[in-house]
């Protein structure tokens, strides 16, 4: 069946829909709670233009879908396909490494440690911890307040039973309470794993009122030391507590999810707030980001998160609505056996909370993004980006940019900064003045100054630059276009950029494209048009400022640089200088008897 054919056959039911390239390969899994719209939705010319997301649609040589009775199945449909499949186009975390996590075995006397490896027989994990220092000091706290023991026997009743093991080093210290000879009951080992899970889950305030009941019993029952042991627990874990910050005080569980977009890259960081107070952050790299806003990537990337976590909190805050979240909603609900919600805070406390977060974000992703341009390669990101967003024959190391500065074509101006590398290069920043128009043609004045500008560099036998930028929309571009024809540049790389919905126009191509608000090439080019109107605006008004002040004062005749800028310095203005008498401009500003009198006579007959 036809391509064509299977886009009017999809049903307007939810469900997830895969899309396949010639050799059957999937390239990407998504849902829908419509299937017709979603996938239709990927062929419309109309779509939203981006360069990632056209090589998708160009690879696309197939479809299937499969039906769900709910969103909730097809969110968790889509989860399994993406893990069994890892479609190119999908988001994934960006490196293959794991993250560890805190295991709690499921034998009689469970072991508590790290691990990288998950397996599944029935043990419990708590994570994933992005932050290696933490997930040792959380384990160091644990084994402070909490007897664990820290061998790997396997304490089956019959070893206990025949003492096969013998007591070790942390009994006699108190860190252990022997269970390989059965001086600790199985009964007894549980109800400290249990106290292990709440310490883990962040519920430190009802762990610490169950030791201090723990503490008191003790004490009433006069094991004294037994109390003892109980009581420098109970300080440690008082001193894990402190260092914990009170961000709210409802005191319920959260999670705070924020994410940062930059090209195919994405960083999410979420706190972990449990009884008010945030317990950890952590923060996962994405990749594959491709097209997609930050509401979409997100709600990925949360479908991902907890699938693999069961910690669920009572509220996850994110900093944009999720189109999911209701089904989101009522899977984790479902899961967790309690009410979840989804919450964008728009206001107060809790959505400075979610900034924090957008702020970290923000700062890691800068971070990769750095460590990737001095790892990977000597060109800059946002350079390579606008490579691929323009499809240029090459990266553009080179990119100089024209603005024209006027008003009502007098006093006409324009600028060219350059960029090497996506970096300012101000020694080549050049300035021009119009010189063939007075009136306010800007696409005369930018075909004046294109053809300045590189008449001379190919005069001079000069590198032309790898991409020419013109501040404008189709008009200035066209003036560009022409005169470069002229000069023998066809194949010289330029283009458009216009303030209107930030439209970039391409020769050759009748509508403007839309760059992603995302790229860092988009960011690269606003960066250089706002430098280049900058450095227009700035010299247009030197140039008007200079004619306003001193032309007057030009016209009179023995007034000339050095007696001009005395008048205005003694007398602050020109108005105060038509004021003046003949006696004060001879022994205030110095004139001679001849010039004070000329002066007075000019403004006799050109009154101010």
């Amino acid at each position: 069946m036809k391509l064509e054919d299977k886009l009017s056959r999809i049903p307007a039911k939810p469900g997830c829909y895969l899309f396949k390239d010639q050799s059957g390969a999937i390239l990407y899994v998504g849902k829908a709670n419509v299937l017709k719209n979603r996938v239709r939705s990927y062929f419309q010319k109309s779509r939203p233009f981006h360069p990632r997301l056209n090589a998708l649609v160009k690879k696309i040589a197939d479809i299937e879908w499969i039906v769900t009775d709910s969103e909730v199945e097809a969110l968790i449909l889509e989860n399994n396909l993406i893990k069994e499949h890892k479609p190119r186009y999908n988001v994934n975390l960006r490196d293959d490494k794991s993250y560890p996590f805190i295991r709690i075995t499921n034998e009689d006397f469970p072991q508590v440690f790290v691990t990288r490896k998950i397996v599944r027989d029935g043990s419990e994990y708590f994570g994933p911890y992005t932050d290696v220092k933490n997930v040792r000091y959380v384990l160091k706290t644990l084994r402070q307040i909490f007897p664990i023991r820290s061998c790997k026997f396997q304490l089956t009743p019959q070893v206990i039973e025949k003492k096969k093991v013998d007591l070790c080093l942390d009994y006699y210290i108190k860190k252990c309470k022997g269970p390989c000879q059965g001086l600790q009951s199985k009964e007894d080992y549980a109800r400290m794993i249990e106290q292990v899970r709440k310490f883990l889950r962040g519920k430190t305030d009802e762990l610490s009122k169950e030791l201090k009941r723990q503490m008191a019993d003790l004490a009433a029952r006069m094991e004294f030391e037994e109390a003892a042991l109980v009581r420098d627990r109970l300080k440690a874990l008082e001193q894990y507590r402190n260092n914990q910050k009170i961000v709210q005080g409802d005191f319920k569980d959260r999670d705070v999810f924020a994410i940062a977009l930059e090209d195919q890259d994405a960083c999410t960081v979420v706190f972990k707030i449990r009884e008010g107070k945030i317990i950890g952050k952590q923060h996962f790299y994405l990749k594959q980001v491709g097209w997609k806003n930050d509401a979409e990537v997100l709600e990925e990337f949360l479908n991902q998160y907890y699938f693999s976590n069961q910690d669920r909190p009572q509220e996850i805050f994110v900093q944009t609505a999720l189109e999911s979240a209701s089904a989101l909603e009522s899977w984790l609900t479902r899961e967790s056996g309690r009410r979840v919600r989804v919450v964008t805070p728009q206001r107060g406390e809790k959505h400075k909370l979610v900034q924090m977060a957008v702020k970290n974000a923000r700062f890691l992703l800068d971070e990769l993004q750095l460590q990737k341009m001095k790892k990977e390669q000597t060109v800059h990101f946002t350079v390579l980006a606008l490579h691929r967003d323009l499809n240029l024959p090459k990266p553009p190391l080179i990119i100089e940019c024209f603005d024209i500065s006027n008003i009502q074509g007098s006093d006409a101006v324009a600028s060219m900064v350059c960029f090497e590398n996506g970096k300012p290069k101000k020694s080549e920043y050049r300035r021009f003045k119009i010189n063939t128009k007075q009136t306010p043609d800007d696409f005369a004045m930018m075909r004046e100054v294109i053809g300045r500008r590189y008449r001379r560099l190919l005069d001079e036998k000069k590198r032309l630059p790898d991409l020419i930028v013109v501040d404008g929309g189709k008009g200035q571009l066209s003036s560009a276009v022409q005169v470069l024809k002229q000069l023998g540049l066809e194949d010289q790389p330029v283009i458009g950029l216009a303030k209107r919905l930030e439209e970039v126009f391409v020769p050759g191509e009748k509508e403007s494209r839309i760059l992603p608000e995302k790229s860092s090439g988009l960011r690269l080019l606003q960066q250089i048009r706002d430098e280049a109107h900058r450095f227009a605006v700035t010299f247009h008004r030197k140039r008007r400022s200079k004619r306003t002040l001193h032309s007057i004062l030009d016209d009179i005749p023995g007034v000339g640089p050095t007696r001009r800028q005395k008048l205005l310095r003694v007398f602050g203005s020109v108005k105060n200088v038509a004021a003046a008498s003949k006696h004060e401009l001879m022994s205030k500003a110095g004139l001679p008897e001849k010039v004070a009198e000329a002066v007075k006579e000019f403004f006799e007959k050109n009154p101010l």
